[in-house]
């Protein structure tokens, strides 16, 4: 095997590794929004805000939410 092709096998191992890491932890969420809208509704629910929120920090948002 040549020495370029070598190379870049491990590179491009490397870069597929770092995709399949990715993907479950940024780029599912974001096709999958509803899910982990109904998730969050699950785990989130009978928590008042008041009670668990520091003083002076911004209230909980929509993750979610686009701007």
């Amino acid at each position: 095997m040549s020495h370029n092709l070598r190379t870049a096998m491990i590179f491009g191992g490397f870069a597929f590794l770092l995709g399949a890491a990715f993907y479950p932890i940024y780029f599912r969420p974001l096709m999958r929004t509803e899910e982990y809208k109904l998730e969050q509704a699950i785990n989130r629910a009978g928590i008042v805000q008041a009670d668990v929120q520091p003083p002076g920090l911004k209230v909980w948002s929509d993750p979610f939410g686009r701007k």
